[in-house]
């Protein structure tokens, strides 16, 4: 589910891949890149704990926030991301393609 923020209405979206093919069922805006991206690095969707001593910077890239639950190579999956900084702005535009949506950050 991706919410744009605001009054705006949330996507969902519906990701199956079978050996990095997106199956009939799939509904998602690009089935064929989210699969590709997510057989070529399935840890998209688990990212890192933030460390403690890193720096992000102070940057917001909209109010856009996106959930994904469901499971990869059957192990389960649920992971939230947002546009709120630096750190949290790589890690949408590392999984971009899995979201279905650029953001407000390209």
């Amino acid at each position: 589910m991706v919410k744009p923020g605001g009054s705006g209405q949330p996507a969902n979206y519906t990701l199956v891949c079978r050996d990095g093919v997106p199956a009939a069922e799939s509904q998602h805006p690009s089935a064929a890149a989210a699969c590709a991206a997510l057989k070529a690095n399935a840890a998209l969707l688990s990212p890192a704990p933030r460390p403690t001593d890193k720096a992000c910077t102070q940057q917001y890239g909209g109010p856009q926030e996106a959930t994904v639950t469901g499971s990869v190579d059957d192990r389960p999956v649920e992971a939230t991301f947002s546009l709120r900084d630096g750190c949290e702005i790589a890690q949408w535009n590392a999984a971009k393609d899995v979201l279905g949506s650029s953001g407000g950050a390209g």
